[in-house]
């Protein structure tokens, strides 16, 4: 066994020195030092030796086994700074080279107005939230005073995934879900994707985005959603854009208004964007229904609140010129590269 371990001293030198790379050293190590390398087995073998061999020849091994091993340290930090230089040299930049020009990519069209329509109403003192695109039949319908055979729920063809669980059909839910957490005064907006069962065309899509807006406070009257709405408009379209509200019905809000705005193209005199009349629709609006409130939990005797939603793809057609919502989501880049 003496003999055996001088060889293997001699061997494990020989072949160390002769690895020229630092994977062939650390294959060197697995052959001479791994579980299944001959120093290991020879280890294993001590039990078999008469016991007055044993300290000599265990001494032997272990000594042996350390000699391996810093053997393999030296030629493995050798090797790692050769190969370490070479690389260097290899890998040397001419810093005088002309530099490679880098294909910046720019915000999509709907992130623009998106953000815009953000910046607009939180420095009018409005928060943002959030909240799931998976939503339950309550958050979405029931708690907006809209219940299942409520005849409103046809105009959202839904996709359900089950019986009460279904992708939202609008951000209002995300009002419920902050209403039933605080308590008033409440001035969010929530901008996010919805979602509704619509064939693909130039106005309607199955995915879409919007922005819903909620003031719950006392003393809230339909001046204040007007002065809110009429400052949005004249931000987001000019200074010059009037509005207008029409009547109309939305099961979550009364009364109920859609806005209409003059039109920016002709200033209200009529054309093709306006379709003749002189103004445009933009969004929906109203006061807050009492049902709405009593649902979450408010005091109907001493708060009330207005409401707002605004079709973020609508709000981007108009204010860019485009006359089809698809080609927003046809990722196709000459379209893109002119919102830079």
């Amino acid at each position: 066994m003496e003999s055996q371990l001088s060889e293997l001293q001699e061997d494990a030198r020989s072949r160390i020195a002769a690895a020229t790379t630092t994977d062939e050293v650390e294959e060197l190590r697995r052959l001479f030092l791994g579980k299944k390398g001959p120093i290991t087995q020879i280890l294993r073998q001590m039990g078999s030796l008469p016991a007055g061999q044993r300290p000599a020849m265990g001494r032997l091994a272990n000594e042996t086994r350390d000699l391996v091993k810093r053997i393999i340290a030296q030629q493995n930090e050798k090797l790692s700074s050769q190969e370490q230089e070479t690389a260097l040299r290899e890998e040397h930049i001419d810093v005088t080279l002309p530099g490679c020009a880098q294909n910046l990519g720019n915000r999509h069209p709907l992130s623009i107005v998106m953000d815009e329509v953000c910046e607009i109403f939180t420095s009018l003192g409005f928060e943002i939230v959030e909240g799931p695109e998976v939503e339950t039949d309550w958050y979405n319908f029931v708690a907006l005073n809209i219940p299942p055979d409520h005849p409103a729920r046809d105009d959202h063809a839904s996709f359900y995934i089950t019986d009460d669980v279904l992708l939202r059909t609008e951000t209002s839910a995300v009002q419920i879900r902050t209403m039933e957490n605080r308590e008033p005064p409440v001035r969010v907006i929530a901008p996010g994707r919805v979602y509704r069962r619509d064939a693909v065309d130039r106005t309607h899509s199955h995915t879409f985005h919007q922005v819903e807006g909620l003031l719950v406070d006392e003393q809230v009257t339909f001046a204040d959603l007007k002065g809110t709405l009429d400052t949005f408009a004249k931000r987001m379209f000019g200074h010059d854009v009037r509005t207008t509200f029409r009547p109309h019905y939305f099961p979550f809000t009364e009364p109920s208004a859609e806005v209409d705005i003059s039109c920016f193209l002709c200033g209200g005199d009529g054309c093709g964007v306006c379709k003749g009349t002189g103004w445009i629709e933009v969004l929906g609006s109203g006061m807050v229904h009492p049902a709405v409130l009593q649902n979450v939990g408010y005091d109907t005797e001493r708060y009330n609140g207005f409401a707002f939603g605004m079709g973020v793809e609508r709000l981007a057609m108009l204010k860019f010129g485009i006359d089809d919502m698809r080609l927003f989501y046809e990722n196709d880049l000459r379209f893109l590269r002119q919102f830079a």
